[in-house]
């Protein structure tokens, strides 16, 4: 036998006989043609195929993750993280637009250009209302 057990590989990786026993049809574990396990293939092979944050969780928080080359692992956490943010962006704006805090833009812009005309009609009869008046001022000021 040049490998180890499922017993044997279940002490060396930490994990439960039962998880090794699921991680054979995964294709999570390297066999020798004998049937015994490759440990260090198969510890290669479960670094590459396991998530991260499931690595991380489940050696309890903060622990250093064995990684197989380094850098894969801050590319997925990245991603993983830019998803989150988004997740939760766009649940923040499905709230703000239930609770009526967020305004349709097409109708926002025709309400101000309403104000706006209003406002230059004022500003373009102002002369004609205030000239009469002004007249009359002017000439009751001469008499």
């Amino acid at each position: 036998m040049d490998g180890m057990s499922e017993r044997e590989y279940s002490c060396h990786s930490g994990l439960s006989r039962g998880a090794i026993q699921n991680a054979k049809p995964g294709g999570w574990l390297v066999f020798y043609t004998d049937g015994s396990i490759n440990a260090a293939a198969s510890d290669a092979r479960r670094v590459e195929m396991t998530d991260p944050d499931q690595q991380r969780r489940s050696l309890g928080g903060d622990a250093a993750i064995p990684t197989g080359g380094g850098g894969g692992s801050d590319s997925y956490l990245k991603a993983r993280t830019a998803l989150t943010v988004y997740q939760a962006q766009e649940r923040q704006l499905a709230i703000q637009k239930k609770k009526g805090m967020l305004v349709d833009p097409a109708r926002a812009e025709d309400l101000v250009f309403r104000a706006a005309r209003q406002e230059r009609d004022g500003w373009v009869t102002w002369p004609a209302r205030v000239a009469t008046m002004m007249a009359a001022q002017v000439a009751e000021e001469e008499e």
